[in-house]
């Protein structure tokens, strides 16, 4: 199975790159991983905040397969502990679903039709992250997740 964490515009901290990068080369050893991302909508201080949102709903979707089997971070998503969103993951592995897609939204989220047509939602936290740091805590995250399903010791309970 192919994991992609799709993301709206780039990151221009180095410290979240280098984390980031860290994560990646990691999960690696575990998966076909990916992060794809998506191109700045242009001009976005001439559009409201609803009008940003469906632009980048237009181009979220152009990098969606109709294939994906795809679940969008939102603050509203379900929220899980490490080892049952590991458990969660293993059960998307059994299905031999060709893709994973992880997708965070821009600045403000996700517009109402990407919520409404994507109804797999998880949340990280109740508190609100930057959607550049939600990419660190993602990746993070998810390499967590496969040591667990791998009994391997970097998760601790």
């Amino acid at each position: 199975m192919n994991i992609k964490l799709l993301v709206v515009g780039k990151t221009l901290k180095g410290f979240i790159n280098e984390g980031v990068e860290e994560y990646v080369k990691r999960l690696k050893h575990y998966t076909n991983f990916s992060i794809e991302v998506i191109t700045d909508v242009k001009n976005p201080s001439a559009l409201s905040k609803q009008q940003l949102q469906k632009q980048e709903a237009i181009l979220i979707e152009k990098h969606i397969g109709k294939d994906d089997f795809v679940i969008i971070l939102d603050e509203n998503g379900k929220e899980y502990k490490s080892i049952e969103f590991a458990n969660m993951l293993q059960q998307k592995m059994n299905l031999s679903l060709k893709s994973l897609v992880f997708v965070v939204g821009g600045a403000y989220g996700f517009s109402q039709e990407i919520k409404t047509k994507y109804s797999n939602k998880i949340s990280l936290s109740k508190m609100t992250f930057s959607h550049q740091m939600v990419r660190l805590f993602f990746v993070e995250q998810l390499y967590r997740e496969f040591t667990i399903l791998n009994n391997e010791p970097y998760h601790n309970e």
